[in-house]
């Protein structure tokens, strides 16, 4: 556990810290991606059901999270492994979205019992799927880490590469 500020921005600098980082920030924008499709398809009552709305946000927002995942934070190019990659990472969004219309159906009781109205339950759905998003995101890091898992001596040698740059450019001359 990190102890001071120096200490989170020095392990922010190193390989699992920055691809912790990014897998967080391409979570950020793909959970975005999602809300932002939920509010306006539902708000705009361009799907009308709850359920719907909340299955179409997600769906919408897989691809671009599994390429962010994959390039951005995992640094993984070139072609997906089928069975190693793209069936793992698809299954356990499904997961994930079959996790957030759990959730929309709880809040479709809720909007239909309570007589809420629309403003307010497009509230609600949207902010049901994000939190859905959260309880699925540490388990996702763990087994994308696994999924996407890089060459870790090329990983350890760019990290030394790194620090020796570092060390050699704070040197004085």
């Amino acid at each position: 556990m990190p102890r001071s500020l120096s200490d989170v921005i020095a392990w922010s600098k190193t390989h699992q810290g920055k691809k912790l980082i990014r897998y967080t920030l391409s979570s950020v924008i793909t959970t975005a991606i999602s809300f932002t499709t939920i509010v306006i398809v539902y708000g705009f009552h361009l799907i009308t059901g709850i359920i719907t709305a909340t299955l179409f946000g997600n769906v919408v927002a897989v691809a671009p999270s599994y390429y962010l995942s994959r390039a951005w934070a995992w640094g993984k190019r070139g072609r997906s492994h089928w069975l190693k990659e793209v069936l793992p990472y698809w299954a356990m969004s499904f997961a994930g979205i079959a996790f957030s219309v759990l959730g929309a159906t709880f809040v479709k009781h809720v909007v239909h019992e309570h007589h809420v109205d629309h403003l307010m339950s497009t509230l609600l759905v949207a902010l049901m799927n994000l939190a859905s998003f959260a309880v699925f995101w540490v388990l996702k890091v763990l087994l994308f880490n696994k999924i996407f898992h890089t060459n870790r001596l090329g990983d350890l040698e760019e990290h030394l590469r790194q620090e020796e740059e570092k060390q050699g450019a704070s040197e004085p001359a």
